[in-house]
């Protein structure tokens, strides 16, 4: 029987690449049917048609991957599944951005010792990629914090606005509605300022 090709495509809701991707493998010779594509955020590894694919792969078919990084999320996820399909299904893993990490063109020790280092270096380095967007990410953050930047619901304080509102209320020259307007805020922080006013004199 022959090897069989399949390829797999994993795509998060901010790379919609798959058409790029699909189009490499099909030019590889791979029927559209043999691809399997999984559009999800990859936080975990229970993707559906990941693991469709891995009960169907069998020793000795070949699976076209874009990048290693469609493998998972972090060194070890990556590791697992590479060890997985090639040591306990026995099939092989061609990484088509990486002609190193081609599994077809190692069928001797040397090789898969080759293959294998080469694959903790590129997970580590994608691992480090991810934990660096992460850090300047959280960077950005502070420093937008630190500049006077707000996330989330800005906090309302009582102003000198509101003071002048609250009296014209309290003195019924206008409504609590009309004190509200002027103020711009709604019913229920309006009531919630007004309770911090009176426990404040």
């Amino acid at each position: 029987m022959d090897n069989k090709k399949f390829g797999y495509i994993r795509v998060s809701s901010k790379d919609q690449n798959e058409g790029r991707q699909l189009e490499a493998m099909k030019k590889l010779g791979l029927s559209e049917r043999d691809i399997f594509m999984d559009k999800q955020s990859g936080k975990d590894f229970e993707r559906a048609q990941f693991q469709l694919l891995k009960r169907i792969i069998r020793k000795n078919d070949v699976l076209y991957i874009h990048s290693l990084d469609r493998f998972g999320r972090n060194k070890e996820e990556i590791l697992n599944e590479w060890n997985d399909i090639t040591k306990n299904i026995q099939a092989d893993i061609v990484v088509m951005d990486m002609p190193l990490l081609d599994t077809t063109q190692y069928k001797d020790s040397l090789g898969t010792f080759i293959a294998d280092l080469v694959l903790q270096i590129l997970s580590w380095m994608a691992e480090e990629e991810r934990d660096r967007i992460r850090k300047r990410q959280r960077e950005g953050i502070d420093v937008a914090l630190q500049n006077g930047t707000i996330f989330g619901r800005p906090k309302v304080t009582v102003t000198k606005e509101f003071k002048e509102a609250y009296t014209s209320w309290k003195s019924g020259e206008i409504t609590a509605v009309k004190a509200m307007q002027e103020i711009g805020v709604k019913k229920t922080t309006f009531y919630k300022l007004v309770r911090e006013y009176e426990e404040s004199l």
